[in-house]
């Protein structure tokens, strides 16, 4: 599941969107990745596996020592 910000262009009438973070479960716990700036999703390993997604979304929305 991917995290999407959407905010109106600058100086325009259109909407632009950018990936925030990703959530991926696996073995019942979920994961968050960001993404550099190819493109690419890396693990954020400080960050430890949660069964609880509204857990890690609540870490995303704090920033992370300012990673999102």
């Amino acid at each position: 599941m991917t995290l999407i910000e959407e905010r109106q262009g600058y100086n325009s009438d259109h909407w632009v969107q950018m990936p925030v973070a990703q959530f991926r479960l696996g073995e019942n716990k979920w994961k968050i990745y960001r993404q550099d700036s190819k493109g690419k999703w890396h693990f954020i390993d400080d960050i430890e596996p949660n069964e609880g997604f509204e857990i890690q979304l609540k870490i995303s929305d704090e920033g992370h020592n300012g990673m999102f």
